[in-house]
């Protein structure tokens, strides 16, 4: 299938363009090579984490819940469908954000970490908001299957460091709800912020 579209954005993992799959509007991720890397284990990393980014992907729609729906792995591209909607930063700087969105991406988070999916970088610019308000997370090339609650508390500090306080305010009371394993969450965030230092895991 060819796999050509249009460009709409290019970081240091990846290129991101939009494209038309069998009739549905279609985003193909396709993690670029790396020259310092033989040629070899390069193609070889690139596929494990699209193949791993598809897994995480499909847990969780099959779980219900709001991610991109995987159209295609193949190799180092990963075919997804497109979402339409703005990044919830957009919303906030146009000052146009109502309270149950945050509440919305708090919720979608609780509900990620339930099926043990650290994110990795849950922040504004990686949730989209459609036109009936529903909010939906994206780019996952971070993300992993984890228990650790360490790994789930920096997903909240990420976010934390993106919002004001009542903003945030907001999105906990969607995160927190009634889940104990959500309060542990938490707690483990207050705890590493009072450290005065996290890491962030990257890619090499």
């Amino acid at each position: 299938m060819p796999l050509a579209g249009i460009l709409v954005a290019e970081g240091a993992e990846s290129k991101l363009y939009y494209a038309d799959f069998l009739g549905i509007p279609a985003i193909v991720k396709d993690r670029v090579q790396k020259d310092y890397r033989v040629e070899e284990l390069d193609r070889e990393i690139r596929t494990v984490r699209t193949k791993k980014e598809a897994r995480i992907l499909a847990t969780a729609s099959e779980n219900g819940l709001n991610v991109p729906r995987v159209l295609l792995v193949e190799d180092h591209r990963l075919v997804m469908s497109r979402l339409p909607g703005i990044t919830l930063l957009e919303l906030m700087r146009m000052n146009d954000v109502a309270k149950e969105t945050f509440s919305k991406a708090g919720r979608l988070l609780q509900g990620l970490h339930a099926l043990n999916i650290a994110h990795g970088d849950y922040t504004p610019i990686n949730i989209i908001v459609d036109v009936h308000g529903e909010v939906w997370a994206i780019d996952f090339g971070l993300a992993d299957f984890t228990n650790s609650v360490e790994d789930k508390a920096i997903d909240l500090i990420l976010m934390k460091r993106s919002l004001d306080h009542d903003q945030f305010a907001e999105f906990m009371k969607g995160y927190s709800g009634k889940s104990k394993a959500s309060s542990v969450v938490a707690e483990r965030a207050k705890e590493i912020e009072k450290r005065g230092r996290y890491q962030v895991r990257t890619l090499a």
